[in-house]
């Protein structure tokens, strides 16, 4: 089976590989790490404007959705160019609300969906997790995966859990709309504390304040909550994937231009297989990424997260020994995607998890379909 884009699929995810092109999002994603968040929430207004953040909203609310293999080739895009700020959190608390708008509870959906379409509102979004590790423990590894990460760019960051869950939300001092499940509890936090760095700069976590407005209480809450964390896996995937190949390309670009011994070191057979592993592992992750699409599966999201966050993660690896010493510095725009690539391997599920809801569903044992 050949899982592909179809004509106007793939000519939107060109027109927005042209427009993030040239919005110079590497300065964006610097600022937004700095707090400033004015040049990311004009990119966020660009992209809103392109109607990405219509894909997980039903039409009913002002959206064009749900569309997720849309959604996909859309955020293999915004990976591919870094696009900073609760992107991935934001479609998840769109799919969140109208999952709960169809269980029969639309009052949530009439109220915050609207803004969330039209990118009036950046969301974030915090899911009941209690095997996400607190901040400042060491980053979750998966238990067949020695984890050999390099350090970070910058050594006095502190390495907090890069997952928007176990009670920290993703650029909650950026959103207008944070949303806490608790159990069968939905509430909409009016606060949050300080705010925490995370691997990637660029990824500022904090814990929303106890408290707040009650939207929705029952079991359909719980209900919707799996259903955000499929859009919010599958996210994740299709960004990790973009992050994957820009590193490719930009390494390509980088050993193609320098030399030793006078010839371009791109041409040492080692360095070809390292190039070569790291396409392979990417390709085999898109027919993935766009299969769970189609399904929405949860125990095709989860695979399809775990090979793309996997196959980008590799390639970052790859991308730093072939750049060399530059590659640490976070002057650098290759640190932009190394930080990220580490970051999305465990955000909304590490590989162990994923890949355990993945033989789940192979088992018969999984969660039903979201």
């Amino acid at each position: 089976m050949r899982f592909l884009l179809d004509a106007e699929q793939r000519a939107f995810a060109a027109s927005l590989d042209a427009m993030l092109a040239a919005a110079d999002t590497p300065s964006a994603v610097r600022a937004w790490a700095d707090g400033d968040h004015a040049p990311g929430r004009a990119l966020w207004s660009r992209l809103a404007e392109a109607g990405v953040f219509t894909l997980a909203v039903p039409e009913e609310y002002e959206g064009v959705g749900p569309l997720p293999v849309d959604l996909a080739a859309a955020f293999v895009e915004l990976g591919r160019h870094a696009v900073p700020g609760p992107v991935v959190e934001t479609v998840a608390a769109a799919a969140l609300l109208g999952e709960l708008s169809a269980l029969g509870e639309p009052g949530p959906a009439e109220r915050l969906l609207p803004g969330l379409a039209s990118g009036k509102s950046l969301a974030t979004l915090v899911l009941p997790d209690d095997r996400t590790p607190a901040p400042n423990a060491p980053a979750p590894t998966d238990a067949h995966t020695p984890d050999t990460t390099p350090p970070p760019p910058d050594r006095h960051t502190p390495d907090t859990t890069a997952a928007p869950s176990g009670g920290h939300a993703l650029d909650a001092d950026a959103a207008a709309v944070s949303l806490v499940v608790d159990g069968d509890r939905l509430r909409l936090a009016s606060g949050h504390g300080p705010v925490r760095a995370s691997v990637d700069r660029a990824r500022r976590l904090a814990r929303p304040e106890n408290g707040g407005e009650l939207l929705a209480a029952g079991p359909q809450v719980a209900r919707a909550a799996l259903r955000a964390l499929a859009w919010a896996r599958l996210a994740t995937a299709a960004q990790a994937l973009g992050v994957g190949l820009a590193l490719l390309g930009r390494t390509v670009t980088y050993v193609g231009q320098r030399t030793q011994f006078g010839v371009p070191v791109a041409s040492f057979q080692a360095v070809k297989h390292r190039l070569a592993d790291a396409t392979i592992a990417l390709e085999f992750a898109r027919p993935l990424l766009l299969g769970a699409a189609l399904s929405m599966a949860p125990a095709d999201v989860a695979a399809a997260k775990v090979r793309a966050c996997e196959a980008a993660y590799a390639t970052a690896r790859t991308a730093l020994q072939l750049h060399g010493a530059i590659g640490y510095t976070a002057e650098y725009d290759l640190s932009l995607w190394f930080t990220k690539a580490r970051a999305l391997r465990t955000a909304w599920g590490t590989p162990a998890e994923c890949r355990a809801e993945a033989l789940a569903g192979l088992s018969g044992g999984g969660r039903p379909r979201s």
